[in-house]
């Protein structure tokens, strides 16, 4: 027998038409189209500023400040012998070994501390207010209250304030000697007599430079005190300002209106030990009494004459990069104490409670228990602030004076200075760039792994 042939099959074979008109398949491919219409803007944007900036700056730092003749990693070589350069990558260590670690410990324990006041809200808004500011505001903020002098720097008020209240300044800062009369300075910025002195000798010593305003109130005429004879067994003197209000007078000589400078210290000296220590009065007078005979000299220490204590030179070549990192602080206590409470109120309460029902004191229950359970939260702030930290620029530009600038540059300025601040070398200032990105890539990498694992 035949084998039979297989039996038609009934109704219409779907052709490549019906494929082409399949409902599924119609709406699959609109969704399709849909998804890069929609996502086409953004890889246009992220395209053009940042994949296109990031290609770019790797092909302009292997070419030289002109751009027209090709040095491969010369550029690279010529960073690393920079001092400059080497300078701002170590104050850039500074800043990602600091700041971070400072930021997530003062935001851990302000978040703790917040938990147990009544306006903890109020507290975290006075704390969060400086991020609302930009780092131009900022650095501008504190490059005044860095200030020198203590008239317009508020840390440098502050300080000589409490200086002067615990030290006491000198009286005479701005007084100085006419050195024609007697008077010679000394290699410490005191002043002593130019001849030998003894027992029965009297003296008078003009000063000049010091204010009328700024003589003690109490300070009285001096030609009396000048005027008395010393007796045998004293050493008499008068310390005078030799400026008569309204002109007149002879240098050298005490006027009738001229007055005593009153408080200033005085010591009798011989072969270089100190045989008598004394302070002039109200009219400016001085009497040294018990002295042995022989030759003395007439000394006022320096220490009368000290200029006025001025404060911490915050912005100096020794302290600018710490002064900008508190800045810093001030502005991201605030962001980094709000993450992790939030995280904080996330923990379980019943695993605090059972601790404290133990026995553990608040101490033991937060290094033990808050700390362990925070450490994801803990790790993403400080990682997060590292990033931060290795692109900050506005902060070190403005609040940094010119004379200091080198040396508070981090890479971010020294990219920028080198590039278009008058070093015109935008190959170099292309590595420098390439540096940072990466120096900053493997930090971000980590945290969007974390992230990924916290979401899974």
């Amino acid at each position: 027998m035949k084998p039979t042939a297989p039996a038609p099959p009934v109704g219409p074979v779907p052709g490549p038409a019906a494929a082409k008109h399949n409902p599924r398949r119609r709406a699959r491919r609109r969704a399709r189209v849909a998804a890069v219409l929609f996502v086409l803007p953004a890889l246009l944007l992220l395209g053009s500023l940042v994949v296109y900036p990031v290609v770019f700056s790797i092909g302009r730092s292997l070419f030289d400040a002109s751009g027209d003749t090709f040095v491969g990693a010369g550029n690279y070589t010529e960073m690393f012998r920079d001092p400059a350069t080497l300078k701002a990558i170590r104050n850039s260590t500074i800043w990602v070994v600091v700041a971070p670690v400072l930021l997530t410990g003062l935001g851990l324990v302000l978040a703790v501390l917040t938990e147990k006041i009544r306006w903890a809200t109020a507290f975290k808004l006075l704390l969060f207010l400086p991020m609302a500011v930009s780092f131009l505001a900022a650095g501008i903020i504190f490059r005044l209250a860095y200030e020198q002098d203590p008239e317009r720097g508020v840390l440098n008020a502050v300080v000589v304030g409490v200086h002067d209240s615990v030290n006491d300044g000198s009286a005479y800062p701005k007084a100085r000697a006419r050195e024609e009369h007697g008077l010679s300075r000394t290699e410490d910025g005191g002043y002593r007599t130019s001849d030998p002195l003894g027992p029965g000798d009297s003296v008078s010593l003009g000063f000049v430079g010091v204010p009328p305003a700024d003589v003690p109130a109490g300070a009285r005429p001096a030609a009396g005190a000048a005027a008395e004879q010393a007796a045998d067994d004293e050493l008499r003197g008068t310390v005078y300002l030799d400026f008569t209000p309204g002109g007149g007078g002879s240098p050298g000589r005490v006027d009738p209106q001229e007055k005593g400078l009153p408080g200033m210290s005085v010591e009798a000296v011989r072969d270089g030990e100190v045989a008598g220590r004394t302070t002039t009065a109200a009219d400016g007078s001085f009497t040294f009494t018990g002295l042995a005979d022989g030759s003395y000299t007439v000394r006022l220490p320096a220490a009368n004459f000290a200029p006025p204590y001025e404060g911490v030179s915050w912005l100096g070549p020794a302290l600018v990069t710490p002064a900008i990192i508190g800045a810093y602080l001030w502005i991201w206590t605030g962001f980094s104490m709000v993450l992790i409470g939030a995280g904080l109120a996330a923990l379980p309460r019943d695993t605090l409670e059972a601790a404290r029902m133990d026995g553990a004191n608040e101490w033991q229950i937060f290094h033990r228990i808050t700390v362990p359970l925070l450490a994801p939260v803990l790790t993403v702030v400080f990682v997060t602030l590292v990033i931060n930290v290795m692109k900050v620029f506005d902060l070190v530009y403005i609040i940094a004076p010119g004379p200091v600038q080198e040396d508070a540059n981090v890479l971010a300025t020294q990219m920028w200075l080198v590039s278009f601040g008058g070093g015109n070398n935008q190959g170099l200032g292309s590595a420098l760039a390439v540096l940072l990105l990466a120096l900053v890539v493997p930090a971000m990498i980590f945290n969007v792994r974390r992230f990924r694992r916290s979401q899974s």
